[in-house]
């Protein structure tokens, strides 16, 4: 089914709808007393993390939701930092926290991940966060593994039974994936670098998600016709013109030949996953007034006694 440009999988729709969500629930939130904000951590002058922060920060202050960076020197230790982030989780004021990426490679990325509190881990990053998700408990998902669940929903289809096909299998991304889906009702494979034919298992694919970080790995002939494609890559590709320009892990031009809905790179994943991180953010505001407010009732009641 040769595809329209009224079927790609765009994602600023998706994304205005969630942003459209998060807006309501900022301004109930500030208005009952409880502003929320999202503090982003950046370790050394990295100039690409810049793009990122200035797009989180217009996002979110367009919503109602304060954003704080704070630099951190290249030289810091991971046990200072970890110290940081543990003030971070005892100030009521902090809502979210999220960790800029790349960090120098002193820092273990997974151990910071770890040391932000559950209840602020707005990425969705901390192990207790990616755990749950195998208990059905989806709303602190890993945002791009979110996001590019959400842009499935948004074609439509009846994820019950639906036959997909996820080729590549990381923690963050593919393997949340698989169980979000999974919790949906979807018939779920997973392929990965092990995988004796991903084109065989790509092609009897309903929905084939593509997350490995290859340039246009994924040709028409690897496509069942009228599948949804979510493409999730992002790749630095220089073109004949010799300008430099990004592509995904799919043969768009292709692919779209066969698909019924495609997502573009860029324009796809990436809006609605600052969108989720958003919703995510507003997520994490709730469950800590819940836990303020029964540790206040709690407390109330051993002064009454």
């Amino acid at each position: 089914m040769p595809l329209d440009d009224n079927r790609y999988l765009k994602g600023a729709p998706v994304a205005a709808r969630i942003m459209d969500e998060v807006r309501a629930a900022a301004e109930k939130a500030t208005g009952e007393g409880f502003k929320p904000r999202l503090v982003s951590i950046t370790v050394g002058d990295v100039a690409a993390v810049d793009v990122y922060v200035r797009n989180q920060r217009a996002k979110a202050e367009k919503v109602g939701i304060d954003f704080e960076e704070r630099p951190f020197p290249a030289e810091i230790t991971a046990e200072e930092l970890e110290a940081a982030i543990h003030g971070m989780n005892a100030d009521p004021r902090v809502t979210g926290i999220i960790i800029q990426r790349p960090v120098p490679s002193h820092i273990p990325i997974k151990a910071i991940q770890g040391a932000i509190h559950p209840l602020k881990d707005v990425e969705g990053m901390h192990p207790s966060s990616i755990g749950n998700i195998v208990y059905n408990d989806l709303d602190l998902a890993p945002c791009t593994a979110a996001a590019s669940v959400e842009l499935l929903k948004a074609t439509g289809l009846d994820l019950k039974g639906l036959e997909v096909v996820i080729v590549g299998h990381s923690e963050i991304v593919g393997k949340p994936i698989a169980f979000l889906l999974m919790s949906e009702g979807a018939t779920v494979t997973v392929c990965h670098h092990m995988t004796r034919s991903v084109a065989a298992h790509a092609r009897r694919a309903d929905a084939l998600f593509v997350a490995v970080g290859k340039a246009r790995l994924i040709k028409a002939d690897m496509v069942k016709p009228g599948a949804a494609v979510i493409d999730i890559g992002i790749n630095s590709e220089v073109g004949p013109d010799g300008n430099s320009r990004l592509v995904g892990d799919v043969d768009t031009e292709s692919v779209k030949e066969v698909a019924s809905w495609i997502t573009p790179v860029p324009g796809g994943v990436g809006p609605v996953t600052v969108a989720i991180l958003l919703r995510n953010t507003m997520v994490a505001l709730s469950r800590q007034r819940a836990l303020y407010q029964s540790t206040y009732a709690t407390e109330s009641k051993v002064a009454a006694e």
